[in-house]
């Protein structure tokens, strides 16, 4: 008999949530028990759920949910091990969960949870299939949003634009609630990576599909770092990039690409220094030094914004440099090659250029993922851990905006 464990009769089986609110979370372990508290008070009225899907947090936030929930059973832990993402996470808690419909909440208390309830009724009237929390003037000035924040969002609604077919206010919010068997309809087209999946959500589903907005005033951070910065950005352009080319080009490619003109920047700017300092080297001397002297600003970038969260630290650094930088050399050996071999067939300098380029930066890329920042090799948890309790311890497509 398993300590704690008493013997029950269940004749009847418990009745199942209405509502799952999906929490995904990173070292939100002092915010997420408030957040909690929260919606217990909001959602009193109807029987709902909170799914904390944690990326393996280390301070704990996995652990207390997972204690909360042996006695709470309005509370489920999916954390997952190996594998990070916040789009991804929102995607499995979405599917793990059996309510009719889904909520979508960060753990940082930011999000104005007390809007949930409208958002409910108009989810719950068929009113909308899908409610998105817009953050008041999310491109214009708000007290509680830092300014690169505010520029973020403004840039995101911005490029929204050119794929969207539906005018929504905030595509970058992270606040949305949307009837689950859309999400299980369009699930296998939605892309894991990043950090927003509501754009993608709002490119797949029918044109038919009736989209609402609750405006909400966006709150100061909780407790612990915030965790958006220009990545979020770069990846919000991969995505759109991604769908742009018909899902050829891979989300991270973009950001690889972009930290190349960044290293070709670095490159110019070493040759012209050294013409000017040594200018009895050579041209071939001088542009090999450039070459190898921007790799390590390439390698550095893409550590810190295409591969974050496989990067590499201390001096585990040194011997992935040496492994970039001899994937790059062969790189530079296929664009020359490629270039050469259009250049003769074709001799248009501009095509032979691109096409060597383009060839370099998709070999560089593909390589790269593989050998200098390879994915975990780590046991990882399908599916969420339902902890029990005995253990130890009627518009048209057009958005509808709406104030609570």
């Amino acid at each position: 008999m398993i300590a704690g464990h008493s013997r029950q009769n269940h004749s009847e089986p418990c009745p199942a949530p209405l509502l799952s609110v999906i929490v995904p979370t990173f070292n939100e372990r002092d915010n997420v028990p408030i957040l909690f508290d929260r919606l217990a008070v909001v959602l009193r009225d109807i029987l709902w759920e909170m799914i904390v899907v944690d990326d393996d947090s280390t301070d704990g936030t996995w652990d207390w949910a997972r204690r909360k929930g042996a006695t709470d059973a309005r509370l489920r832990c999916l954390r997952r091990v190996g594998r990070r993402g916040l789009a991804g996470a929102c995607l499995e808690g979405a599917l793990c969960s059996s309510a009719p419909v889904i909520a979508v909440i960060d753990g940082d208390l930011q999000h104005d949870e007390t809007i949930l309830a409208a958002m409910w009724r108009l989810v719950a009237d068929r009113e909308a299939d899908l409610v998105i929390g817009t953050r008041r003037d999310p491109g214009g000035v708000d007290g509680a949003m830092s300014a690169l924040r505010r520029r973020l969002s403004g840039v995101g609604a911005t490029l929204s634009r050119i794929v969207l077919k539906r005018a929504v206010a905030d595509p970058m919010s992270g606040f949305f609630m949307v009837r689950r068997d859309l999400i299980e309809t369009i699930a296998p087209s939605l892309v894991s990576d990043g950090f927003k999946i509501l754009l993608d959500v709002l490119l797949h589903i029918p044109c038919d599909v009736r989209v609402a907005e609750v405006v909400y005033d966006f709150r100061e951070r909780g407790e612990g770092d915030s965790k958006l910065d220009a990545r979020v950005l770069v990846d919000y352009v991969g995505l759109i990039v991604h769908r742009l080319s018909g899902d050829l080009v891979p989300i991270r490619m973009t950001a690889y690409v972009l930290v190349g003109l960044a290293g070709l920047l670095a490159h110019i700017l070493l040759l012209r220094a050294m013409i000017h300092v040594t200018p009895k080297l050579g041209f071939h001397a001088m542009e090999t030094l450039a070459s190898f002297g921007a790799m390590p600003v390439n390698f550095l970038l893409n550590n810190a914004l295409t591969f974050r969260e496989r990067r590499v630290r201390g001096w585990s650094m040194v011997p992935a440099l040496v492994l970039f930088g001899a994937v790059c050399s062969v790189g530079v050996l296929a664009n020359l090659s490629v270039a050469t071999w259009i250049f003769a067939d074709a001799p248009r300098w501009w095509l032979a250029g691109f096409l060597g380029a383009l060839v370099s930066a998709f070999w560089n890329y593909a390589v790269s993922a593989v050998v200098v920042w390879p994915l975990k090799r780590a046991r990882v948890m399908p599916y969420a851990v339902a902890t029990e309790a005995w253990e130890d311890d009627a518009p048209g497509p057009a958005a509808v905006r709406h104030s609570p």
